[in-house]
């Protein structure tokens, strides 16, 4: 290569665009989800269901969900505290559910 001149690379695709791509899975999007459940953040879970609704449309899952488009744009939002029954909606409308398991830490005793 001379010198001075930069190697130039093809444009890549957007971040997103390729997430999007990938959560439209079923089987990926729930892997997605458990596994930003297990860092137990709330805030994390919102952007992560906000992300898979992105893929899958936000109309789409709105209409599924009885909410409109920004009503739910804005209960997936950072630092909002939806109720559980429209994070189960959501879930419903993109063909999952909350399963519960045992935690791998240990448990807190009763008082």
């Amino acid at each position: 290569m001379k010198a001075g001149r930069k190697k130039v690379y093809p444009a890549s695709r957007a971040y997103e665009e390729g997430l999007d791509e990938r959560l439209k899975s079923p089987e990926y999007a729930i892997e997605y989800l458990n596994a930003i459940l297990e860092d137990n953040d709330p805030d994390l879970l919102l952007l992560g269901l906000r992300d898979v609704a992105r893929a899958y449309g936000f109309t789409q899952i709105a209409g599924s969900t009885g909410l409109n488009r920004e009503s739910l744009y804005k209960a997936l939002s950072k630092g909002r505290n939806p109720r559980i029954g429209t994070i189960m909606n959501v879930l419903s409308a993109m063909g999952c559910s909350i399963r519960l398991a045992p935690s791998k830490r240990t448990r807190r005793k009763a008082a």
